[in-house]
């Protein structure tokens, strides 16, 4: 039954992250995700430190606002002229040294150390259960990541012209009268969402992998953003399989070989895809080269 409770869990994960990611990716913010999955870290301890418990809405909360000040911190270094790398990173780091700083004073001596938080704790995901009326309802992670991915469809669904014109051509979009800046906070907001709802799971390091590789592969496989929403997500879920199945042969970090099997499948849509892949290219290069000569 543990089995089901990881692939279930990591499946959700994935799902989450893959959908915010692809708009991340196709937005040229891949590393906006980044630096969100790790500055939310103090807001996660401050939140803790307040209400006690690590299964706090509190916790979610706060994670969101400190989600929506990182994107704002970026964004207001870059107006001022400093490069958008370098904001990212000075945000980032900044605010995660907060957090580790805040966990080593106050949070030393119960289960929000930096091991859990930067790595993940899948394979004890189904330990951690959620009881009502002492009914065991399954693990709590299950039913967080369910929730968020629910909030994450339903925006998403509700927002989607206005989504996917503002990743497309943000200038149109404010010209016709989308609230361009509410849309991007929104998103900030979602990813954040994702975030922390998969520290307990993947850990703030995988998370972004997560975020991004699935995301990047269906962007090399498809020009459309509806196929690529599907194609990010499958991708992720079939990263979770795989990369279980290969953490059981070798005994190794399951949230690691999930990634890694995201990185091994972004591989081969490099290599492969029938629109950007390495070895296609090359091949059409030659065949009409060959035509040519002939």
């Amino acid at each position: 039954m543990s089995d089901f409770w990881i692939l279930l869990t990591g499946s959700l994960v994935a799902a989450c992250c893959g959908i915010v990611g692809v708009f991340l990716v196709l937005r040229k913010m891949a590393m906006i995700g980044d630096a969100i999955s790790h500055s939310v870290m103090p807001g996660i301890v401050i939140a803790f430190l307040i209400s006690g418990s690590r299964d706090s809405l509190l916790m979610m909360f706060a994670a969101l606002l400190f989600g929506v000040l990182t994107t704002f911190l970026i964004g207001m270094f870059q107006r001022s002229g400093i490069q958008s790398d370098a904001s990212i990173g000075v945000v980032f780091t900044a605010l995660f040294a907060i957090g580790v700083i805040l966990v080593s004073l106050f949070a030393r001596q119960v289960h929000l150390d930096q091991d859990a938080i930067l790595y993940g704790e899948i394979a004890f995901v189904h330990w951690n259960i959620w009881e009502l009326g002492g009914v065991d309802m399954g693990p709590k992670a299950v039913w967080l990541l369910g929730f968020t991915l629910a909030v994450i469809i339903a925006v998403i669904a509700a927002f989607y012209k206005q989504f996917k014109l503002c990743s497309f051509d943000p200038a149109l979009a404010a010209a016709i009268g989308i609230p361009v800046a509410l849309i991007h906070y929104l998103l900030m907001g979602l990813v954040s969402m994702a975030t922390v709802s998969s520290f307990e799971s993947v850990g703030a390091i995988l998370v972004v992998g997560l975020l991004i590789i699935p995301a990047s592969t269906a962007y090399l496989l498809t020009d459309r953003l509806s196929a690529m929403l599907f194609i990010s997500v499958a991708v992720g879920v079939a990263s979770t399989f795989l990369g279980y199945g290969v953490s059981v042969l070798l005994d190794a970090s399951i949230a690691g070989c999930m990634v890694c099997a995201a990185g091994f499948l972004f591989v081969l849509a490099f290599l492969f895809s029938p629109s950007h892949g390495l070895v296609v290219r090359k091949l059409r290069q030659r065949s009409l080269a060959a035509s040519v000569n002939a």
